[in-house]
Parts: C-alpha cells; sequence; structure tokens
C-alpha cells in the first residue's frame, strides 16, 4: 500500500506522511466488538510512572480481536477491513455462517467478500488459519502461536511474517526477517500471508501535535538536564556528557544485553538475530 505525502503548503506538511488507507472499506466499527478504554497514562497499578512520556492523546475503544482463531472449519467472509487505532495494522470484520462476527487482524491483499477458515481442513490461501504442520515450506504466516489455544503471539504487528523453512521431530522451523530462527510447535496455528499496512514504517509523523495526538509526551535530554535529575546532566556550557549513555537511574543505553538467559523460550531458538 502507497504512503501519502501531502503538497508542502507549511513547513510540517513538507515531511508529514501518512497511510493512504486504500484498504479501508469503513469508517465506523462494529459496536458488540468494542470495549472502553481506561487510560494509565504510563503508570501501573501504585499509580507509579513506569513507563515514561506517555498521557493524553485521543480517546479510543478497545476492538476486540481474535487472536485465537478457534472457530474451526467454519467458513466466514470478510465485510469490511478498518483501522484500528490501537494497532499499526489493520483489522477486518470476519461474519461466519453461523453469524457471528469477529475482527481478525487483515493481510496484505485482504479484500471485502474474500471466504475465510480456520481449522485442518482449511485451504492455503491467504487469511486462513492452520496448523503449522498442515502449512507447507516457503510459505508466509502471522499470528503464530507459541502455546497450544493460548492464541497468537508472534508477528502481528504492521506488515510482520515468518517463513516455514523446515519440519523436524514434531517442530517447525520459522524464520523472520531479522534472520532468528525459532522452533515452534507443530500443532500451534498460524494464519497464512503478511500482515497489512506494511508500509508503516516508512511513515513520517511530522509534527509534534500529530504525536502527541497518538499519546506521547516530550521528551527532554539527559545532557539538557541539572545533574540532579539526570547522570549526564550538568557542565558548563553545552557538554557532550561524559561517560557512556545511561538512563535516569544509570542503567546503560547502549549495547546493554538485558534479555535473561535463563529464559525458558530459550531453548527453542535456533539461530540468534545478532551474531
Amino acid at each position: 500500500m502507497p504512503v501519502k505525502q501531502y503538497r508542502p503548503l507549511t513547513p510540517t506538511l513538507r515531511y508529514k506522511t501518512t497511510a493512504a488507507f486504500e484498504q479501508i472499506t469503513a469508517d465506523e466499527p462494529h459496536k458488540p466488538l468494542l470495549v472502553p478504554k481506561s487510560r494509565c497514562n504510563g503508570r501501573n497499578n501504585r499509580g507509579v510512572i513506569t513507563v515514561r512520556h506517555r498521557g493524553g492523546g485521543h480517546k479510543r475503544f478497545i476492538r476486540i480481536i481474535d487472536f485465537k482463531r478457534d472457530k474451526f472449519n467454519i467458513p466466514g467472509i470478510v465485510e469490511t477491513i478498518e483501522y484500528d487505532p490501537n494497532r499499526t495494522s489493520f483489522i477486518a470484520l470476519i461474519k461466519y455462517m453461523d453469524g457471528e462476527r469477529r475482527y481478525i487482524l487483515a493481510t496484505v491483499n485482504m479484500k471485502v467478500g474474500q471466504k475465510i477458515m480456520s481449522g485442518s481442513e482449511a485451504e492455503i490461501a491467504e487469511g486462513n488459519c492452520l496448523p503449522l504442520a498442515n502449512i507447507p515450506l516457503g510459505t508466509q504466516v502471522h499470528n503464530i502461536e507459541l502455546r497450544e489455544k493460548k492464541g497468537g503471539q508472534i508477528a502481528r504487528c504492521a506488515g510482520a511474517y515468518a517463513e516455514v523453512v523446515a519440519k523436524e521431530n514434531k517442530m517447525v522451523q520459522l524464520k523472520f526477517p531479522s534472520s532468528e530462527v525459532r522452533n515452534v510447535r507443530e500443532a500451534c496455528v498460524a494464519t497464512i500471508g503478511q500482515v497489512s499496512n506494511s508500509e508503516h514504517m516508512n511513515m513520517t509523523i511530522g509534527s509534534a501535535g500529530r504525536k502527541r495526538h497518538l499519546g506521547f509526551r516530550p521528551t527532554v535530554r539527559g545532557v539538557a538536564m541539572n545533574p540532579v535529575d539526570h547522570p549526564m546532566g550538568g557542565g558548563e556550557g553545552k557538554s557532550a556528557g561524559g561517560g557512556h549513555p545511561v538512563s535516569p537511574w544509570g542503567q546503560k543505553a547502549k549495547g546493554l544485553k538485558t534479555r535473561k538467559s535463563t529464559k525458558p523460550s530459550s531453548k527453542y531458538i535456533v539461530r540468534r538475530r545478532s551474531k
């Protein structure tokens, strides 16, 4: 999907880009699948800020997305493709033969009227959900389960996908664009195709107001602060900070590995993304 550019009528519009939204077919969401979204502004359950620079922004409703795709062997039709303010990809409203409607992640080439189905009997077509054991090698998949019946956890953002590269000992090897290769149980399900809005990474916000509209508050550089506020603050005139870049609490900001080596899922990684 192309990126929309604007005539440079103002300095902001010279650089601002947005999605063309050519795939979108509806302006209003399906109300029975909406849930109110309460604001936390980066605070935890004790009211302490754990994520800085969050707050404000436009009011939103949460769209209930079917990540499990557990409506097996019941065909459905794509009714609409909609914008979701809570994620980078678009979503599709599916109407099943029994009358139930559900939201799923839309794929790149998904269109209104397209038939989709979940289950081992579904054909190999974009938007269909099957166990990894039934998906042929070389196929692109997204919304991949890590545990059976838990729902998709990997490759859910705009443009995300993984490629099925090998099958062995009831495990399926998936290769990601980052070059990481990971084992997943063959009984876990995945959806065929690439997630929609693949040009999202090429968008330019362009203005501070648009960033605030998305719920982000201003960020101040550490070197612009006083020593009491940040380890990199202080100094006469403009200072480079001295020492390695760190967070306000002293944790190194570049190159420090924070992933626990004892993580249970580490044994399923065949090849890491970092050399």
